[in-house]
């Protein structure tokens, strides 16, 4: 039960990290997002700071788990293929970290997949 925990920690404080550094970061991912093509990154990157903070808390402290980790797969899937498009890029060494993100993000798509399949409520939830 106690390595569930530690990976709910982990998984969910990954996001959480993450969704903090969209306000932490405010100008720079502002600026990636807006050579990306993101329509309106002033306002996307602090709505996607709360869908990130708002999942990674769904899955640290098992509360609204589904919607929370339903909003992490939509953001990205989304994120993924308009930011990641690795596919595009000619130059090898400009398409590796797009590649790798692309890649990581699919693969914690797949490990949120998994956990909503896990009977709720989950042991130790808040609510």
């Amino acid at each position: 039960m106690m390595i569930f925990i530690v990976g709910r920690i982990l998984l969910g404080g990954y996001f959480i990290y993450s969704g903090i550094n969209h306000f932490l970061e405010h100008k720079g991912m502002v600026g990636y997002s807006k050579s990306k093509g993101v329509p309106m990154a002033e306002i996307a990157v602090p709505a996607t700071g709360i869908m990130l903070v708002f999942g990674g808390l769904a899955i640290v402290l098992g509360t609204f788990v589904s919607i929370g980790m339903w909003i992490l797969i939509i953001f990205l899937v989304i994120t993924s293929f308009a930011m990641h498009q690795f596919w595009k890029i000619k130059d090898p060494m400009a398409q590796m970290p797009e590649r790798i993100n692309f890649l990581k993000n699919m693969a914690l798509v797949g490990a949120l997949l998994m956990l909503l399949a896990l009977p709720l409520p989950w042991v130790y939830a808040i609510l």
